[in-house]
């Protein structure tokens, strides 16, 4: 049964995830993640503590998964919010900043 749907990172679904009887799944996001839950927790707040309208939870669990490090990597997450040159610089920095 789904009692909540929000979409998380890597990190963030791996502490989800049980432990022996998922063992392929714990693997897949072992072999993927980049980052640690806590360092994920951080990065997300501050993505939303930016309080832009354009920016949605399925965008902040992309900027988590891939931790981009340039402008055409965060354009290429937000190809249907269309952030302007500002927008796209705040979220570099904090990615810097937490990664």
């Amino acid at each position: 049964m789904i009692k909540n749907m929000k979409p998380l990172s890597l990190a963030e679904a791996g502490e989800l995830v049980g432990a022996e009887e998922n063992k392929e799944i714990k693997d897949y996001i072992k072999k993927f993640n980049k980052i640690k839950l806590e360092k994920a927790e951080k990065l997300r707040k501050e993505i939303e503590e930016l309080d832009n309208m354009k920016i949605k939870a399925e965008h902040i669990a992309k900027v988590i998964d891939l931790l981009p490090e340039t402008s055409e990597e965060v354009n290429k997450i937000f190809v249907d919010a269309g952030l302007n040159e500002d927008e796209t610089t705040k979220i570099i920095e904090i990615v810097k900043k937490n990664s």
